[in-house]
Order: structure tokens, then sequence, then C-alpha cells
């Protein structure tokens, strides 16, 4: 991810996530990505100074809190403290700071609720999308940056792909056309909020 020019985080997840036969439809790897391709964007959109190791500590703390299954066993999804350590590093945040740790936390907040309005079950890949959303207002209000947004409706090609069953029209990212269930696939439920595990 480091060595990308783009400055638009959704180029960047998206590219990502494409490569099917190394990352999982569920799964931590998404949380890297939702991680990875914020701190290169601000990197390169240039207005707050980002060094390659900021990303790769961004990474790190991501591995330690990123566990799979959470989601659904603590209600939280690893993209949250993902996004968080983003705005951790670029902050300074600590135990003994005031404002840092406080933007962090209140940023944590913000993309738990975000996450929580898109289960029923749980997809790794909206969830990436829905927080990157977010979390570009979020740049937008503390750090001052101005990160683009997509040039193009996002149209998700993973649906097929998910174990649980997609949510086919509950998702936003999902276009009729786009899924063929595969035998036995297990179907979304009737209603959202149902515990998610990967």
């Amino acid at each position: 991810m480091v060595n990308t020019d783009l400055s638009n985080p959704f180029e960047i997840s998206e590219t990502l996530m494409g490569y099917a036969d190394e990352v999982p439809m569920l799964g931590c790897e998404n949380a890297w990505i939702a991680a990875g391709a914020l701190m290169s964007a601000i990197k390169n959109e240039g207005t707050t100074n980002v060094t390659n190791d900021e990303i790769d500590e961004v990474l790190i703390r991501t591995k330690n809190q990123a566990i799979g299954g959470y989601c659904g066993l603590t209600g939280v999804c690893g993209i949250a403290p993902a996004i968080g350590a983003c705005f951790s590093v670029i902050l300074g945040a600590a135990c003994p700071k005031d404002r840092e740790t406080a933007v962090t936390m209140k940023v944590v907040g913000r993309i738990v609720n975000v996450i929580a309005g898109e289960t029923g079950p749980c997809c790794c890949k909206n969830f990436v999308r829905k927080s990157l959303f977010e979390a570009v207002r979020l740049v937008k209000q503390y750090l001052n940056v101005n990160l683009p947004l997509p040039d193009d409706a996002i149209v998700c090609s993973h649906a097929v792909r998910h174990p649980h069953g997609c949510r086919t029209e509950k998702c936003s990212y999902f276009q009729e056309g786009t899924h063929q269930p595969r035998e036995g696939e297990i179907q979304p439920p009737a209603e959202s909020g149902t515990e998610c595990k990967t």
C-alpha cells in the first residue's frame, strides 16, 4: 500500500479487496485494508505528513486488535480499531493525553455505530466501505484533510463468496444480477441484527 500514489481510499481498498485469492471474504485482512487504504490516501493527499513507518505502525496495532469473529462476540469489528489506529498514530494519542485520545475514541465510536447499521449477516466488504465513507468525513473534521469519494457508485462483486449469505437488497453495494446463489447457500435472514461469526 505504501507504493501507491492514489489519494482515494476507495480506489485503494477496492483494488486490494479484489485480490480474492489472497483476501478472504470475511476476516481481519479486511481491517488491514481499511487502515492501509486510509493511511496511504492521507499520505498521498499531502496535507498531513504520514510516513511509511507510521503506516506500518497502524497495521501492527490493527493486527493486535482485529480478531476474527469479535464483531459478534464483543461488538467490536476489527475495522473500528483499525480506523482508530490511523487517528491515534497521526494525532499522537496516548493515555496521558487529552484531546488526541478523546478524538481517537470518538472516531472509533462513530465507526462502530456505522458498522452496527450494516449487520445481518456481517460483511467485511460492506464494513470497509461504510467505514471509509465515515472516515473521510472524520478526516476532514479532525485533520482538515480532504479525501475524494468514489467517482462512481460502488457495486460489490463479492456477494457470491459470502459464507453466510449476502444481504442482497439490504446492502447499498448490491446490484441485481451480480449475485448468483450457490446450491445450499444460507439466505439472508428476514431481519437484521443476527450474531456474526466468521
